[in-house]
């Protein structure tokens, strides 16, 4: 299987796990290659909206490049949502980061197991 399709599958993991638990969630077709800024996983309950940076791996840290961040947050101030990078790391459950968690490096920003307290679950992200 491609690193393409086990991100896909992740990602429709992520939206079953919201609408079994009262929210509606989407995938956004073709994020990062529209001309206009989408994140990939955009989920509301009525209340709150959250547009979400998924990404899974096997490495122990995730480097996001700075124009990945800015798009995120660039949208969610348009749309109205809460931005969130959603990361599942090898072996490991979903854990939701904050922008403001994020480390910024000279070409971006990145997060790694080792800030793992710093992350939400998904109970804790959609209580």
């Amino acid at each position: 299987m491609s690193a393409k399709s086990r991100g896909t599958n992740a990602e429709r993991d992520l939206i079953h796990r919201f609408w079994a638990s009262g929210w509606a969630a989407m995938r956004a077709a073709g994020s990062g290659s529209s001309q206009y800024p989408s994140p990939d996983v955009v989920a509301s309950n009525n209340v709150r909206k959250l547009a979400l940076e998924c990404k899974l791996t096997t490495a122990t840290r995730k480097h996001f490049p700075k124009e990945e961040i800015d798009e995120l947050r660039y949208f969610a101030e348009r749309f109205g949502a809460e931005p969130w990078v959603a990361i599942k790391f090898f072996r490991k459950e979903w854990m939701f980061f904050s922008l403001e968690d994020l480390q910024a490096t000279p070409a971006g920003h990145s997060v790694g197991l080792t800030e793992e307290h710093r992350s939400l679950s998904f109970e804790q992200l959609i209580a």
